[in-house]
């Protein structure tokens, strides 16, 4: 194929993964319903200034089609109290109770029939209508200015940029985990997460040179989805590989956040999802440090979102193992595809390794293949410690 056929394919594969703009529509429609609920009148949170936010990949536009037809679409939310609750008031079980509370008379105010579920972070609430969500609220408060202050020296000299150092250190906040050993009790040493400054660390990255989006003061709505940029097709592409890879065992696949943060790391603001992609997966392996921590958190460096790789109780589910096989299996199968001027073979591949069911015919009328074109490479093929970059060759 041609650079521009190759890019024809990948736009084509990732439309198939793409979520409906209604699904997009729906979710932010329940998430300003919550929000609503929390600031009624005879809300116990009314006076606390509660902010109902979007994280994950919803807010980020890396959403995919689950890859079951009635599998639930997961939407990662978080309940931000931003005032009258600090970490000398409350302890994190009295927060996390507050918050289920109120979701519960939610739950049933809106006749959801499945029992509000409590998670080690946050609230499981299953909503199902035409269309089925997990939606895990966690709670949070703003994190103390001794705490921002240490990300933002943190981040400033990671960064260089004083400006989205500032804005992203200002959103860290502290949340709830019953994991933690003070859970019930008054104390200091919460644990933090920035899930805003991420989704404005990855809009910086995705709209390299346009760093001026970062300053607006909050980034509430989810329409960053409509911009459909190259890193975040490429991070979905990407995405639907590791599930079909995994899909027998979900459990031991690399996480999402950190394929999503490699690839983010990687992308070097090309224009074309064709040479993102190829440079995305050429650079990934440059960004998994030799010690810990291994994959850092970009908005807060001490966290390693790679963690449980070196952890004994995870030992068994061999997860560093598994994400150097999926690097290797991943570029050796967009290779492949990309070499191949076969539409059989095409639409073959990309069904078994995508979940991508395309019409042969189409795809040879559309991509101005010939007929009968014999396969480039052979469909049996073994992985490559180091495979070819092929992609952008005539």
């Amino acid at each position: 194929m041609t650079s521009d056929q190759k890019r024809q394919l990948l736009e084509k594969m990732v439309a198939l993964l793409e979520l409906p703009d209604t699904a997009y529509e729906k979710a932010k429609d329940r998430y300003d319903d919550i929000g609503e609920w929390f600031g009624r009148d005879d809300s116990t949170c009314k006076d606390l200034d509660p902010h109902i936010f979007p994280q994950g990949s919803f807010r980020l536009g890396t959403a995919i089609r689950p890859l079951l037809k009635d599998e639930a679409y997961d939407l990662d939310l978080a309940c931000k109290i931003r005032e009258g609750i600090t970490k000398e008031s409350h302890t994190q079980k009295s927060l996390k109770d507050l918050i289920g509370n109120e979701l519960e008379l939610y739950r049933r105010a809106r006749g959801i029939s499945a029992p509000l579920e409590p998670k080690h972070r946050c609230w499981r609430l299953e909503y199902q209508d035409h269309l089925n969500f997990h939606m895990d609220i966690v709670p949070c408060i703003p994190a103390d200015d001794s705490r921002r202050g240490l990300i933002f020296e943190s981040l400033r000299k990671s960064w260089q940029d004083d400006v989205l150092a500032d804005a992203v250190a200002h959103l860290t906040v502290a949340i709830t985990d019953d994991r933690h050993p003070a859970y019930r009790e008054i104390c200091n040493d919460w644990n933090i997460s920035n899930p805003e400054g991420y989704s404005k660390w990855f809009v910086s990255r995705m709209n390299e040179g346009l760093r001026s989006i970062v300053e607006k003061a909050q980034v509430d709505e989810i329409p960053v989805y409509k911009r459909k940029t190259v890193l975040q097709r490429s991070i979905q592409l990407l995405k639907r590989h590791r599930d079909v890879m995994f899909q027998e065992d979900s459990d031991v696949k690399p996480i999402s956040i950190i394929i999503t943060t490699l690839a983010t790391k990687s992308y070097e603001g090309e224009t074309d999802l064709l040479s993102a992609l190829a440079g995305i997966l050429e650079r990934m392996e440059c960004f998994v440090n030799p010690a810990t921590p291994r994959v850092p958190n970009p908005v807060d460096p001490s966290e390693d979102f790679a963690d449980r790789w070196s952890m004994p109780k995870y030992k068994h589910l061999n997860l560093e193992k598994n994400f150097w096989d999926w690097l290797r299996q991943v570029r050796a199968d967009f290779g492949i595809l990309m070499q191949s001027d076969d539409a059989d073979f095409i639409t073959e591949q990309a069904g078994q390794k995508f979940r991508t069911n395309m019409e042969t015919s189409e795809l040879r009328k559309s991509l101005g293949l010939a007929s009968g074109v014999s396969v480039v490479v052979p469909k049996t093929h073994s992985i490559e410690a180091n495979p070819p970059r092929p992609w952008e060759q005539e």
